[in-house]
């Protein structure tokens, strides 16, 4: 990346992921052309080929620099909580917050991927780095919780934390995320005692 210090006291690195952060997540990722970027930015276009090379990667390091700014959030959460059931909860407490912060545009990884559908596209790759961290938390967390059988809980939080927050998204409201969370503290509390999932 260029590291080189603008006037204004930022990269034009960071310059470039801020404006398409906040772009990206008012309009959708496609929408917005490498442009208005570099117009909201205030950078030239050879900032964005030298700091990325390419608006594909752009939006990779974007969705990273998400990923990193939400492991921090869950971070800072969870090590004020005492233990690994209030620790998975807080996902959604996360989850709600952002929800109003976000003015309910949905979750900006399952909005990628389906502005994305190829699997071997960078942000996609980006994606899948965050999914793989929240089942990591999720199977950690609920492992020390005293789940005999985390993994398969983890993929049964998994799915309550993705349609509560696809169902905050088309009902503009925290209700979905608050009924997920209500259900995820019942399957945590019942730990392996889930019933198993028909085929």
């Amino acid at each position: 990346m260029d590291l080189t210090t603008t006037r204004s006291g930022g990269t034009p690195a960071q310059r470039l992921l801020e404006a398409a952060g906040t772009l990206f997540a008012q309009e959708g990722i496609r929408a917005v052309g490498v442009d208005r970027v570099l117009a909201a930015a205030g950078v030239a276009r050879a900032s964005l080929y030298h700091a990325f090379g390419s608006k594909d990667a752009l939006v990779a390091a974007y969705i990273a620099d998400q990923d990193r700014a939400d492991r921090g959030k869950w971070e800072d959460a969870a090590a004020e909580l005492e233990t690994a059931q209030e620790k998975v909860l807080v996902l959604f407490d996360l989850a709600r917050a952002a929800a109003l912060r976000r003015d309910f545009r949905g979750c900006l990884y399952l909005n990628a991927a389906t502005e994305f559908p190829d699997p071997e596209h960078p942000a996609r790759h980006a994606v899948a780095q965050h999914r793989a961290w929240l089942r990591d938390v999720l199977v950690d967390q609920l492992a020390q919780s005293g789940a005999s059988e985390p993994e398969p809980l983890a993929e049964r939080v998994v799915v309550l934390y993705d349609g509560a927050v696809a169902g905050s998204k088309f009902s503009r409201s925290t209700e979905p995320i608050d009924l997920g969370r209500e259900m995820a503290r019942r399957f945590v509390a019942q730990g392996s005692d889930v019933p198993a999932v028909s085929a």
